[in-house]
This record gives structure tokens, C-alpha cells and sequence, in this order.
């Protein structure tokens, strides 16, 4: 795929991506695809993973109480449990508004390594990474924001979520679908959002403007981005999803070139 390339003119250090199609096979690679890279927030798509493996294991259940008075397990997947974004204060009632939280999180991970009487970490390595064979991907501290991987790693995880065999299918369409529709809140480095929808740990596109992803990209298209210049996203209208990893923060070179990015992508899927 000739739009992987245009990796190239990023002005970043280090860049690698890849393209899976909903059916397991790898449309293309470029760049530096084993090379392990810390994920930033695109660590959230992982860890919601294991918590909806939790799920169907019966260890959790997505309704039962967790973290503030009133939150449960379904709200904190949901960014919608009233916790602040990176300390423990509760800002909102739960289900009222979207705040993103990286400590509601931190506070999943707790109830889940809780419930199993495993540390999430290692939960998240028994129920997802090894399964997957993810060998290159590792949780280092924070359930928000500490794991690190590989563009080839996550290609698997990709393709397992597009065609899941560790979950349910219906499980993966309610993380893909929107919970709690129409609440307003922000979109980290992109401003306040009506509405900004989310599903169960995934960022769901919709309509919302600006994005990081392309102009091309479905209303459909969910996944994830992170602040240490990483994202990937699953569109199912075309049939594919993208891993680009960086080891430039994101910021304004992000805000342009991402988009920019993606529609060549699709682009060449169409082509």
C-alpha cells in the first residue's frame, strides 16, 4: 500500500503502520513494524478487552457497581462514571456526562484484578496477549496509558476485533456501539464535543469535527489514539483497520497529518 509510506514524511523519529482487513490478512507494512513503542492511551482498547473477557468469563458483570457510588463497570468502560480525568475526585453523577478518565481506568483494573484475584497486568496477559500472540506487548504500570507494543502485535489485536474468537461477536458490538447517546464532553486535544460518543473503551467516530481520523472514514469507525503519537482505528464499512506508532508526542503535526493519513488509507482499500 503506497499511502503507508507517506510515513515518511512525518517529522517524527520513528514511525511504523500497517493495514489489516476484516478478514486476517495484512493489506501492508511499512517502517519498523517489531519495534516496541509506548502506547500512551491506545493502552485503553487492550485493557477494556480483558475487563470484556472478564465479562464473559462471569468474573464481572457490566452493570454490578464499580468505582464512584452509582458507577459500574459499564459506565467506567464508558468514560461516564463521573470520575475526573487523572485524579480521584468525582466530577459528575454517573451516566450525566462524558469526562475521559484515565482513573476510572486505573479503577477498572482494580475492580477486575480484584474479582479474579490476578493483577490486571497479568490478567491482561492471560486473557488477550498470549491468546493473540502478542508476545512483544507488555502492561507497565497504568491501565490508561502504560502498555507497550509493536505495529505487528497490534495487527493481531486488529484483526481479533474485527473477527473476534475471544469474545462473543455480540460482546464487541456493544463495545462498538454507543453508550449512553448525545452526552457532551471533550475530546482530549481536539476541545468540548456534542455529542462525543464513545462504546466500551473504544472512541466511536460518529460525526464528529474535527477527528483524527480521515474525512472518508465511516460514522462507524472506532479505535483509539494516544498521546505519545500513536492510534488505531477499525472502520467496518471498509472492512479494514489501521496501527500507526510514533515516538513523537502528539500535537499539531498529529492534527494534520493523521487525517491526511487516513484517507489515502481508505483510499488504496477502495482502489
Amino acid at each position: 500500500m503506497q499511502s503507508l509510506a507517506t510515513t515518511e514524511t512525518w517529522p517524527v523519529p520513528t514511525a511504523a503502520a500497517a493495514v489489516v482487513r476484516a478478514d486476517g490478512t495484512v493489506a501492508g507494512r511499512y517502517g519498523p513494524t517489531g519495534h516496541r513503542f509506548p502506547l500512551a492511551s491506545v493502552t485503553k482498547p487492550l485493557a477494556a478487552y480483558a475487563v470484556l473477557v472478564a465479562y464473559e468469563e462471569g468474573a464481572v458483570e457490566l452493570d454490578e457497581p464499580a468505582g464512584p457510588p452509582g458507577a459500574t463497570v459499564r459506565h467506567l468502560l464508558a468514560h461516564t462514571s463521573g470520575l475526573a480525568f487523572d485524579e480521584h475526585r468525582i466530577s459528575a453523577d454517573p451516566g450525566t456526562r462524558r469526562i475521559y478518565s484515565n482513573t476510572g481506568f486505573e479503577v477498572l483494573a482494580d475492580h477486575v484484578a480484584k474479582a479474579t484475584d490476578i493483577p490486571f497486568a497479568e490478567y491482561l496477559r492471560q486473557a488477550v496477549l498470549e491468546p493473540l500472540g502478542m508476545t512483544a506487548t507488555a502492561l507497565e504500570g497504568s491501565a490508561a496509558k502504560d502498555a507497550v507494543s509493536t505495529v505487528d502485535d497490534l495487527v493481531r489485536f486488529a484483526a481479533e476485533v474485527q473477527a473476534p474468537r475471544l469474545l462473543d461477536a455480540r460482546t464487541v458490538l456493544d463495545a462498538m456501539t454507543v453508550a449512553w447517546p448525545g452526552l457532551a464532553g471533550l475530546l482530549p486535544g481536539y476541545g468540548r464535543q456534542t455529542p462525543n460518543d464513545w462504546g466500551l473503551g473504544f472512541e466511536i467516530r460518529d460525526g464528529k469535527a474535527p477527528h483524527w481520523t480521515g474525512a472518508l472514514s465511516s460514522p462507524r469507525t472506532f479505535g483509539h489514539f494516544g498521546q505519545s503519537g500513536t492510534f488505531l482505528w477499525i472502520d467496518p464499512d471498509a472492512g479494514a483497520a489501521c496501527v500507526a506508532l510514533t515516538d513523537r508526542p502528539f500535537g499539531a503535526w498529529a492534527v494534520e497529518a493523521w487525517p491526511r493519513f487516513t484517507d489515502a488509507v481508505l483510499a488504496d482499500l477502495r482502489g
